[in-house]
């Protein structure tokens, strides 16, 4: 992912800070064609990306300011935008925002950091806990005890293969937090039939671990369980998970080959991995037989009832079903079985609202519409699906669970706390009708 040159502008185009990284680039004239060919010609506003006269731009906007980058080389433009994203995030950070004047009066330092992240154009350290132990700024002073540790430490760090996390971390109480949080997404029929549905997944880690501890983590992955020669009697409980993706500090090359999910990880929360999986996904909500009918031209007739399809141990909280009404309704007359539901003109929508909803149980709704009529032939109305919103506190609708994590620390060598919570939620849940 080479860059050519990094430019930090202004509203107006006018180049602030700047880094050639080749020598085939005139940054002025850089500068001068994404302000005229771009930022005037209002071409930012379509796509992050343009190629003009032969040189890419890539660039993001931060407040004031405009971030790009040039490069005429086939470079990795998702690598670049993510370097972008966290190259804001490191001046917010240290100049506590990413605009006009934060850049003028922080120019040094601003240069300071680029020397520091870019190489010739490759990107080498993006960790701000890093960054800090050889860069300061006036808001940002080390100690003096802590600068000479900072210093000490600093060649290991930038050598080394750890620079998520400081050593010397201690803590009276050493735990460990573990959140699944997976949001479902469904497209169910009218009769029922499910036509579409996947979940998308991320574990959320807190850490609050002395010294550098080395974890190893255990899902019931196809994959996994497989590898270690368990496949005959957890067959049923086997998912399979796809497009895995996984912190820094997760060794990669221990995954592929043994599927063995082992790290160092960074103090504090952080997000271990996310996944994504289509099958055997079991929708924690159900409508039965929902009907729209019409009562001639200005009335119709809605009728559904909600099954929660979980565990009658487990509740689901915070449900909002949202079912569309046409845009010339003039009044509602509504009985639901559980909560409370009253026609939203803001959102052309009756909101029913349940604050908790038991599994296995059966929820009616029922509703009539009269709506407003018209002298004119009305326009066809095009029956929105109804649509959910909800979470249900332990419970994973893929079937993924955590089925062990292992926290070893040679030097201290103590026992920590573990704590795993699962979470599902909606993420695109309709029902058409």
């Amino acid at each position: 992912m080479p860059i050519g040159c990094l430019l930090i502008l202004n509203s107006r185009g006018d180049i602030l800070c700047s880094r050639n990284y080749r020598d085939y680039y005139n940054v002025k004239s850089v500068g001068e064609v994404f302000r005229t060919q771009v930022i005037a010609t209002k071409l930012a506003d379509r796509s992050p990306v343009h190629n003009l006269g032969g040189v890419s731009y890539l660039f993001m906007k931060s407040e004031n300011t405009w971030v790009v980058v040039a490069t005429k080389l086939n470079s990795n433009a998702v690598l670049i935008f993510q370097f972008l994203s966290k190259l804001i995030e490191i001046c917010r950070v240290y100049f506590g925002a990413m605009n006009e004047e934060s850049v003028k009066e922080n120019h040094v330092t601003l240069l300071e950091l680029l020397d520091e992240i870019l190489d010739y154009g490759y990107p080498q350290t993006t960790e701000i806990d890093l960054l800090k132990m050889c860069i300061t700024n006036a808001t940002m002073k080390l100690e003096s005890g802590a600068a000479k540790q900072g210093q000490k430490q600093l060649s290991d760090k930038l050598t080394g293969i750890i620079g998520w996390r400081k050593d010397g971390i201690k803590y009276r109480k050493n735990e460990v937090f573990i959140d699944v949080v997976e949001e479902v997404n469904v497209l169910i029929a009218q009769n029922g039939n499910v036509l579409q549905r996947d979940v998308s997944g991320k574990v959320i880690m807190k850490s609050f671990l002395s010294g550098m501890p080395e974890c190893k983590f255990g899902l019931n992955d196809k994959l996994m369980l497989q590898s270690e020669s368990k496949s005959s009697d957890r067959r049923s409980s086997q998912i399979d998970l796809e497009d895995v993706t996984f912190h820094q500090c997760v060794r990669l090359g221990k995954f592929e080959a043994n599927r063995a999910i082992s790290f160092v990880p960074p103090d504090g929360e952080f997000q271990l991995m996310k996944y994504r999986t289509s099958e055997n996904v079991n929708p924690p909500f159900r409508l039965l037989h929902p009907s729209c009918k019409s009562l001639g031209k200005t009335r119709m007739e809605f009728d559904f009832k909600v099954k929660g399809e979980f565990s009658s141990r487990l509740n689901g909280t915070t449900v909002v079903i949202k079912v569309p009404c046409p845009k010339n309704t003039a009044s509602t007359k509504i009985t639901v079985g559980a909560g409370k539901a009253k026609y939203e003109p803001e959102h052309q929508a009756i909101v029913w609202k349940i604050r908790k909803f038991p599994g296995g149980s059966e929820v009616m709704f029922s509703a009539v519409v009269q709506l407003i009529s018209s002298t004119s032939e009305p326009k066809a109305w095009s029956r929105p699906p109804i649509s959910m919103s909800f979470q249900v506190p332990m419970l994973t609708t893929s079937g993924l669970h955590v089925r062990f994590l292992k926290v070893h620390e040679p030097k201290l060598n103590y026992q920590a706390v573990k704590w795993v919570r699962y979470i599902s939620k909606a993420g695109q849940y309709e029902c058409r009708i």
